[in-house]
């Protein structure tokens, strides 16, 4: 906890109180209905609430049992400590006493002995508290008491009354009785008595006599001694505070005449003296002092000090005060200094002019002299100080060091709103008493300052702050009011009236476009989206560096005329700007303005969608929308841009909050789940559900300087602060944790009302009266997030930013996640060169040792073409010279290599990775070298899919509680390789020759195998190995298979073996049938149906295929018994990869469910196997419903971050040269579209840490050369991006048109580079026969013509114009030409 504002002191004289119990300083004060207890400067041990009042009167404290009293005009309320022998005190309400006159009020409280509670009012009741509450005397007095206080011994009490001069001394007359008798006499003074204090003893039980101070408001302190005759107090000295201070320096008449006095009893005097003695130093000025301070501690004084509110003081030595005959000598002065900083109140007037001081010093060893300084304008001091440096004689700097300044608010906060900088915030509380604080640097760190109070009676709607806190703006019902905050007290400096339709939601500040210049522009939208703006002018804001603005000192005092001069300023003044409408507002839940994050308002002045929200609305049906807007001066308007929309699925959402930088927070109706969205990309980022937390009440905004999301959510008694991650695809980790968690019920037991961030990081939580400003440091520890525990080896803690942009950021060209993009984008040579420089690094290193995060690369390494680099020979690495050179270090990762370098891993740990991302470094090496020894025999694909499918298998075998099967992206990797064989090889390797059909499924082999012979041939090995897997060899288990291979025969053979089986006879009978009879088909489906009854799924769907019901086989199979790749794989090994019952269910089941999940990977396939390739390729760009019709809405899921994977740009660029359909398919994205796709995948390299791939990827990306459209009067062209006419017209007039079937395209030239990339797998259709054959070919690698990929190509209309043949020699496209494109 960096600071806490524990409550607004009450302005009452007997708020606070302090005392020494059990060897700890006990401080406790009253605050609104609240009573405080503290024990150090930012140490809050408890705060009670009282519902049942309003405000308390006063508070005091026992030091012999640590009981608190406090009370209400009408109610006292005793509270017992309980804990002190676990270390954790708090104190529990033991009873309620009211008073037996309901009429009467209560106005102070004092403890006697024996838990005896002495109550004054306009009587003086005494109760013991110490068997529950019992009143045991009485007394109804003249005056109302102001004052009633016992002495130490509890013999007598002084009271007077309010106005009294007549001080009333009552004595006991016996202890213990049940019959309570006091009398009483009387101390004149000459005018009305404004202080008392009784002298305290070294030890509660050590007996001295009773001597009283009192304070008069003719400026005198009077002592009271025992008299001889022992039936009163007799006058001993006089002190006159006005004649102790006297400057020389100033004229008399210019002197001030206020004092203040307070007294350091003997024993808090000889307790510091001896605190400055263990600590001097062998200074010799200090040792002066020192010899001063201890001549005068030998004298045993009590100390009277004086002040006055200029900074003087003086320190008078009290000797020998129980003598009978006083000497001169007795009452000594002991300094007179100057320049005291006390902090006084300036301006300060009526019951706020006034302060009250308590000297204290404990008695532990680190105890220092303290001063408590309760000001009554709401401010309680916690000054400390070397009692010798108080003291000295000679000039000092600083004799007071003030520790923590205690104030707040006397109501329960409900609303607190920051600066746009993050500088300055204020606080509303529920009788909308406001206050203006600004951060404030100290020797501790951070915390925030009371800049100013706002004194307001009418209803507060919203609130904004601006010029760090310099001025505030408040919407009221039917106004705008702007007030002045340079000084301790608020003044209105204007207002307008407004009216707008529909309920006003929110105050927005628009960014300004040039800084500083006085001009601010503020607006409010309503709830039927109708708004108004308002233009403010202030004077220039002052520089956050400079601290605060003091006027010139010739101006002219503060005033308040008609808002034009305040605080010595001219040129304050508001008008209404314009109004504007931002549509229907329709199913609008809310409208509220952006968190800034840590950024200035200011704008670039273009409104594009690159400029920074600065609103967000969200509907009922969850749709939520960013708005930016800029000030158009010439024209006098404000012109709002729509940024983004997202349609989250959460219907009438409780709360929301959005940030600057693109991010949104949604909390559901039941207020008990959190969503995190990305609105630039419309993605889900993190979900998570709080059962049993409480209600999730607020969220808060902030980010690092480096714009790295942070977000406060707020629960009734604690704060979770979470913080994004870097993205990890490969593990599917989250994109958000939480870094720390604030529980502030063990200091308060309020709810929290609201929350915000000041730019430092430290986040301010407003509870009840208190705001908590919390520090900025984040502990590590393993238990909230382990991945902080690597970032800070040496450090406990480590600040928030530091922590959020470590957890974010650039990852270390090590590190597994960038290894694994790396080879996914075909650097495999890239990521050898890596972990060899790695190898050559740690064999030498020792822990504390640096390991540079780029291990001599430079980002140009990563941009090479990976043209053939898995499949390279690296010829220059096996010249001949090689065999002579003299390192011996390897130049590739073979297996051997990575054993020894993972052997190194298990010895080091590695800077900058945690454990378990070591332990994946180790996973991703031994993958490296098992690509590396088949290197020569497969492709890149072939590559990706078995480092891939290695690292699936490694992960999987420390989980092996369910196999899980390999994921859709590795499938189409494999899917799309040229070297299946081999790879089909591998994988039967890797079970051990031995594959069951659940380790086929886990390898997704039956997806990817793409000859149907080979897949067939499989399928008869899984049949085999399905049959042997048991020691009984029970048929039923490779029934399905060998029932989709048309093997009936075979499996006839092995029922006949099957003696063992109480099925076998039946069964074997049964199959010898021909079932191609309707008889036995009828036969077979009854024993399917019977079979489903019985929950035999897989049993059930052989009969059905028994029955050549693929349909039902694969429904089941799908369906009951969940698994899609046995479906499939019974559909394509039944009938191939063209029947229409596999068509039937890739377009029914596969293309809908991928379209749900926003599964691309599962899309691509789909459209492939349907022979779709232009689809294909589309579907790894544009939404996947729109490829399907009708169209597949997508569900919540569909829009996780995780259904987006930076390796689809990767499939995307290869798949569109492989032909001429997947070409056609590219060139109908649009580049606009294709533009979007690239820069998101650059961003999600970005947030994955994998910044240089990303930078790899907009340096080298070719983006396909947009042909020259040849328009016909039968289709609209290709793209919207491509044409230079509108084809809507056209399309009107020649409907149903396909839009390629008159195109005119060359495949040669969409590519810049001249490879053989296409097969000509378009349909035969003349025009494209005349364009290739005119072109004489080139760049054609094959002639292979495939079926159409679209059904309705058959009956597309022939080419009737003779077409103009393409170029022959290849033109490098014009640059503007692409920027046109993009409507550059």
């Amino acid at each position: 906890m960096r600071g806490i504002l524990p409550g607004r002191p009450q302005a009452k004289l007997q708020a606070v109180t302090t005392g020494l119990w059990g060897g700890t300083q006990i401080i406790t004060y009253i605050s609104g209905n609240a009573l405080v207890v503290l024990d150090q400067p930012n140490r809050v041990l408890q705060t009670t609430y009282i519902e049942e009042e309003k405000e308390l009167e006063a508070i005091t404290f026992d030091e012999g049992t640590g009981k608190i009293a406090t009370c209400s005009s009408k109610n006292i309320y005793v509270y017992k400590p309980y804990g002190r022998d676990v270390g954790a005190v708090k104190w529990s309400l033991q009873g309620t006493l009211p008073l037996e006159d309901h009429k009467d009020a209560i106005t102070t409280l004092s403890w006697g002995s024996d838990e005896e509670l002495l109550v004054g009012s306009s009587s003086l009741t005494l109760f013991s508290t110490r068997n529950g509450a019992e009143q045991i005397w009485t007394k109804r007095l003249a005056n109302p008491s102001k004052f009633a206080q016992f002495s130490p011994d509890a013999t007598l009490i002084a009271s007077t009354g309010a106005y009294d001069r007549l001080l009333k001394i009552w004595r006991r007359l016996a202890f213990g009785s049940a019959d309570q008798r006091f009398d009483y006499s009387y101390l004149p003074h000459p005018t009305t008595i404004t202080g008392l204090h009784w002298r305290k003893p070294f030890h509660r039980d050590q007996t001295i006599e009773n001597v009283l101070y009192t304070i008069c408001a003719d400026s005198k302190v009077r002592v009271w001694v025992p008299s001889d005759s022992h039936d009163g107090l007799h006058l001993w000295a006089e002190i006159d505070l006005l004649e102790s201070i006297q400057p020389r320096s100033i004229p008399l008449a210019q002197q001030s005449r206020k004092r203040y006095t307070f007294f350091i009893d003997s024993r808090d005097f000889t307790l510091a003296t001896e605190r400055a003695v263990q600590r001097a130093s062998n200074d010799d000025k200090e040792q002066v002092a020192l010899a001063h301070l201890i001549e005068v501690a030998n004298r045993s004084p009590e100390i009277c000090v004086v002040l006055d509110d200029r900074g003087n003081m003086s320190a008078w030595g009290l000797e020998s005060i129980s003598c009978k005959i006083r000497k001169t000598s007795d009452i000594f002065n002991i300094a007179h200094v100057e320049g005291l900083h006390l902090h006084f109140a300036k301006g300060a007037s009526g019951v706020e002019d006034n302060v009250q001081f308590y000297a204290f010093c404990g008695d532990k060893p680190d105890s220092v002299f303290t001063l408590l300084a309760h000001h009554f304008d709401g401010r309680l001091e916690w000054l400390e100080s070397r009692i010798d440096y108080l003291f000295d004689p000679s000039p000092q700097a600083q004799r007071l060091q003030r520790k923590s300044i205690w104030t707040g608010h006397s109501h329960a906060i409900k609303k607190v709103n920051r600066t746009a900088s993050g500088r300055a915030l204020i606080s509303r509380t529920v009788n909308d008493e406001s206050v203006v604080w600004v951060q404030r640097a100290t020797e501790l760190g951070m915390t925030v300052h009371r800049h100013s109070t706002v004194s307001i009676k009418e209803h507060i709607h919203r609130t904004s702050i601006l010029h760090d806190g310099d001025f505030v703006v408040f919407l009221h019902h039917e106004s705008i009011s702007l007030w002045d905050t340079r000084g301790p007290m608020a003044v209105e400096a204007a207002r307008c009236q407004y009216y707008i339709r529909g309920k006003p939601l929110c105050l927005i500040l628009i960014p300004e476009t040039e800084p500083g210049s006085g001009c601010v522009h503020i607006a409010t939208i309503s709830s039927e989206m109708k708004g108004i703006s308002w233009e403010l002018r202030l004077p220039p804001e002052r520089n956050a560096a400079a601290g605060r603005h003091l006027p010139n000192k010739t101006a002219a005092p503060p005033t308040h005329t008609n808002g034009v001069h305040l605080n010595g300023y001219a040129t304050i003044s508001m008008k209404e700007f314009s109004s504007f409408d931002l549509g229907s507002g329709d199913d609008l839940a809310f409208v509220l303005p952006v968190d800034p994050a840590g950024s200035a308002p200011v704008i670039s002045g273009f409104l594009d969608t690159f400029a920074r929200d600065i609103a967000i609305s969200y509907t009922k049906s969850g749709v939520i929308k960013s708005w930016t807007a800029r000030v158009n001066l010439e024209e006098h308007k404000l012109e709002w841009l729509l940024t983004s929309t997202v349609e989250t699925y959460i219907h009438n959402p409780f709360l929301a909050s959005g940030t600057s930088i693109r991010k949104a927070a949604l909390v559901d109706a039941e207020k008990t789940s959190l969503s995190i969205w990305n609105t630039r990309s419309a993605q889900l980022e993190h979900e998570e559900r709080f059962e049993g937390h409480g209600a999730i009440q607020d969220l808060d905004w902030s980010s690092t300087p480096d714009n790295q999301s942070i977000l406060a959510v707020g629960f009734p008694h604690r704060v979770v602060i979470y913080t994004q991650l870097r993205y990890d695809y490969l593990d599917a980790g989250p994109s958000w944790a939480p870094i720390r968690e604030i529980r502030i019920r063990d200091l308060t037991s309020h709810p929290i009302g609201d929350s915000v961030w000041l730019s430092s990081g430290n986040l301010v939580i407003g509870a009840g009266n208190q705001l908590f400003v919390q520090d900025e440091h984040v502990e590590v520890s393993d238990g909230l997030f382990p991945g902080l525990r690597l970032i800070s080896r040496k450090k406990a803690a480590l600040d928030i930013f530091s922590a959020v942009s470590r957890l974010n950021g650039p990852l270390p060209v090590f590190h597994p996640q960038l290894l694994a993009q790396c080879v996914l984008s075909g650097k495999l040579l890239l990521v050898q060169r890596i972990l060899i420089n790695l190898y050559k690094k740690l064999k030498f290193f020792t822990a504390g040792d640096e390991l540079d995060s780029f291990l001599g690369l430079v980002p140009e390494d990563f941009s090479e073409d990976p043209e053939g680099t898995m499949t390279a020979s690296r010829k220059e690495m096996h010249s001949s010279y090689a065999d002579f050179a003299e390192d011996e270090d390897p130049d590739t990762i073979t297996e051997e290599v990575a054993g020894q370098l993972n052997d190194i891993l298990t010895r080091c740990q590695v800077p900058q990775l945690s454990s378990q991302e070591q332990f994946h470094l180790a996973d991703i090496i031994e993958c490296v070298g098992t690509v590396e020894m088949h290197r020569r025999s497969i492709d890149s694909n072939a590559g990706r899919f078995l480092l891939f499918f290695r690292q699936h298998v490694l992960r999987a075998g420390h989980h092996t509680a369910e196999q899980v099967p390999i994921s859709w992206r590795e499938i189409t990797w494999a899917f799309h390789s040229g070297s299946q064989d081999i790879l089909v090889d591998l994988v039967s390797r890797h079970f051990h020759s031995r594959m069951l059909w659940r380790h086929a499924k886990e390898s997704g082999m039956f997806m990817w195998m793409t000859d149907l012979t080979a897949l067939r041939a499989q399928f008869e090995v899984i049949a085999r190995n399905e049959y042997t897997k048991t020691d009984e060899k029970n048929p039923v288990d490779c029934s399905l298979f060998y029932l989709a291979l048309k093997k009936k025969a075979v499996l006839i053979g092995l029922w006949r073996m099957a003696t063992w089986s109480r099925e076998q006879a039946a069964t074997h009978r049964l199959l010898t049938n021909n079932f191609l009879e309707p008889r036995w088909k009828t036969a077979a489906l009854k024993n399917a149906y019977a079979l489903m009854g019985k929950r035999r799924f897989e049993y059930a769907a052989a009969f059905f295929l028994l029955a050549d019901h693929l349909q039902d086989a694969v429904s089941v199979l799908s369906n009951q018994l969940n698994d899609v790749q046995l479906a499939i794989a019974v559909a394509r090994v039944y009938e191939g990869d063209d029947g229409p019952i596999l068509r039937q269910f890739l377009k029914d089941k596969i293309l809908p469910q991928a379209a749900r999940e926003g599964n691309r990977w599962l899309a691509t396939w789909a459209f492939w196997m349907l022979n779709k390739r232009d689809s294909a390729v589309r579907a790894l760009v544009t939404p996947l419903s729109t490829l399907l019709s009708p169209p597949e809405s997508p569900n919540f899921q569909s829009k996780l971050f995780l259904t987006d994977d930076p390796a689809l740009v990767v499939l995307y660029k290869q798949l569109r040269e492989k032909s001429l359909q997947t070409l056609r398919g590219a060139v109908m994205v649009s580049p606009r579209a294709e533009w979007e796709f690239v820069l998101h995948t650059a961003n999600l390299y970005e947030r994955m840490g994998c910044d240089l791939l990303a930078l790899d990827l907009v340096r080298t990306w070719e983006f396909l050369t947009p042909p020259t459209p040849t328009i016909h009067s039968k289709g609209p062209p290709l793209s919207p991006a491509i044409p230079r006419h509108s084809f809507q017209l056209h399309q009107q007039s020649h409907p149903g048109e396909h839009q390629l079937g008159e195109f005119d395209f060359d495949p040669r030239k969409l590519l810049r580079r001249r490879s053989s990339l296409v097969v000509a797998d378009l349909p035969t259709r003349d025009h494209i026969k005349d364009a290739l054959t005119d072109g004489h070919g080139t760049g054609v690698s094959g002639t292979v013509l495939e079926e159409s990929c679209e059904e309705d190509e058959e009956d597309e209309p022939k080419a009737e114009e003779k077409k103009k043949p393409p170029p022959t020699q290849f033109k490098e496209p014009d640059a503007n030409s692409l920027l046109d494109a993009f409507g550059f």
